[in-house]
């Protein structure tokens, strides 16, 4: 009997794609990924974060996309886990289902994301958030990581990237006693970049994201894995990396083009190359 033909897949045209819990939108270099669970508040749950990370990594792929807004809704940009989904689950189901892998693959997305925040950022709502490379909230957004009022802590990141944004002291007040704050007081502690009404939001996220988007591609993506990269090796690992990275950009056309425009006294025209 001979064997069966294969046929190789189509490659997949990403406007074409529906999911059912992420929406997106694009215009001009800016893609806006919205959370689509509003009956849950947006509780972040394996199917929700299968679509999102396929979603993120698409757009990483689509160069007409210089930065990604990733929000939710009025009500919550994300209020925690699904707990429904854990709640009798045995420590062996838990390391089995592996279920931060999934956290791990956003944090290797390379097109720089900006995580627009209104309403509930709770529990793994506010590990999201950190996931991303910038934060815009709503004067009425609400964050914490009230993990500990369950039995159990952070555990897509949040001891680790909560302790890095506000330092030991409030990271400890925060995860042990798992109260939440306001956007004002996360930008006081310097979790997040901007504060706004909560009407304007994703308008301001949007708004950022298109400033990062005229930027070259290229020195993005080196950019934010360099500014990453601090927070994995010690100073002289990371100005070794720093340099590394430096030096590797003036093989780049964008480079040529960036300090030629410069010169010349007009804007750029970078190819992401």
């Amino acid at each position: 009997m001979p064997a069966a033909v294969t046929t190789p897949p189509t490659p997949v045209d990403f406007k074409t794609l529906e999911f059912l819990l992420v929406t997106v939108d694009t215009d001009r270099r800016i893609a806006t990924v919205q959370l689509n669970r509003p009956d849950k508040l947006n509780a972040i749950s394996i199917p929700l974060m299968g679509e999102l990370v396929a979603t993120l990594q698409t757009l990483e792929a689509d160069a007409s996309v210089g930065c990604i807004v990733l929000t939710g809704n009025q009500k919550a940009f994300a209020a925690g886990a699904d707990i429904g989904q854990m709640a009798t689950a045995s420590a062996i189901d838990m390391y089995q289902l592996d279920q931060f892998a999934q956290w791990d693959k956003i944090r290797k997305i390379k097109t720089p994301i900006v995580a627009a925040v209104n309403g509930f950022c709770l529990g793994g709502g506010c590990e999201l958030a950190m996931t991303c490379d910038m934060i815009v909230a709503g004067e009425g957004a609400r964050f914490g990581q009230p993990e500990i009022n369950i039995g159990i802590i952070p555990g897509a990141g949040g001891t680790q990237r909560l302790t890095r944004a506000v330092g030991k002291a409030m990271a400890m007040e925060l995860v042990l006693t798992g109260r939440q704050f306001s956007g004002a007081e996360a930008k006081q502690m310097g979790l997040v970049n901007r504060v706004v009404p909560d009407e304007l939001v994703v308008e301001e996220a949007q708004t950022l994201a298109a400033e990062v988007a005229k930027k070259s591609s290229l020195a993005l993506q080196v950019a934010k894995e360099a500014i990453l990269k601090a927070f994995d090796t010690t100073m002289e690992g990371g100005l070794d990396f720093e340099r590394k990275i430096f030096y590797m950009l003036f093989a780049s056309h964008d480079q040529k083009e960036g300090m030629a425009a410069f010169v010349e006294k007009r804007p750029p025209d970078f190819k992401g190359q």
